[in-house]
């Protein structure tokens, strides 16, 4: 357990729930429950107040449930494998592990290509391209949000149709790209965001997986880059490495 860090800008009982949150990512059991809130408080070095506040938080994600009279106790709750490799797609990717599978769409607008989505989409500064927000689901439950950027001269037609099928991959193929492939993927953690807290149902510290990733069509050009930030707590990111199968 680490010390949590006093006067550092970041608030005591989110420190407490990033460690419990941690613990629960690498080692707690379905159904387990938590130490009572006077030992925890004594573990961290905080009063009861400040255990309260994180295990509330916790709760409102799902991660935890408070039983009258017996404690607190982890939730059996499965994390998702969602699968990144050569082609990634969220309804197929999970079909297994979800009946039903949705994306919908927040927001679109055509807008001057930012530096670095220029770059990914091979196209000139400030070209036009369509920005669209997006929230997946599996089985009504939020798992990530997305921002995938296209070119506007290519793709005008993108938004509407996402808007209708609820899917990138069915989008595409009526735009003429029946097949894409995943070109780059990169990986980081972070807190989720006050916007991400909203659209995936977190609270307050919470972390988020961000992907961002480049796909192209057969041809090798950059059909989409996008921006997918998967609730830590209901995904794990499964890498696929084709190449770890090929004999030396």
């Amino acid at each position: 357990m680490k010390a949590l860090q006093r006067r550092t800008g970041v608030a005591l009982w989110r420190q407490v729930a990033d460690q419990i949150r941690q613990s629960v990512l690498t080692g707690l059991a379905a159904n387990e429950r938590l130490p009572a809130e006077a030992e925890l408080a004594t573990r961290f070095g905080v009063n009861r107040h400040t255990v309260r506040a994180a295990i509330a938080a916790l709760e409102k994600e799902g991660i935890l449930r408070a039983e009258q009279g017996r404690g607190t106790f982890l939730n059996d709750r499965k994390r998702l494998r969602y699968p990144i490799g050569q082609r990634t797609r969220f309804s197929s990717g999970l079909e297994d592990q979800a009946q039903i599978r949705s994306g919908k769409l927040l927001s679109s607008e055509t807008v001057p290509a930012p530096a670095h989505v220029a770059t990914a989409l091979s196209l000139p500064a400030e070209a036009p391209v369509i920005q669209l927000s997006t929230l997946s689901a599996a089985d009504g439950v939020p798992i990530s949000a997305a921002t995938s950027w296209f070119d506007a001269t290519r793709f005008g037609e993108i938004a509407a149709l996402y808007a209708k099928t609820g899917s990138i991959t069915a989008s595409l193929a009526r735009l003429g790209v029946e097949d894409y492939t995943r070109k780059t993927t990169a990986v980081e953690a972070r807190h989720a965001s006050s916007e991400d807290l909203d659209l995936l149902a977190l609270s307050p510290g919470a972390i988020v997986l961000l992907t961002r990733a480049v796909d192209i069509d057969s041809e090798g050009r950059p059909v989409l880059y996008g921006e997918s930030r998967f609730a830590a707590d209901r995904v794990e990111l499964l890498i696929d490495n084709p190449a770890a199968e090929t004999p030396a």
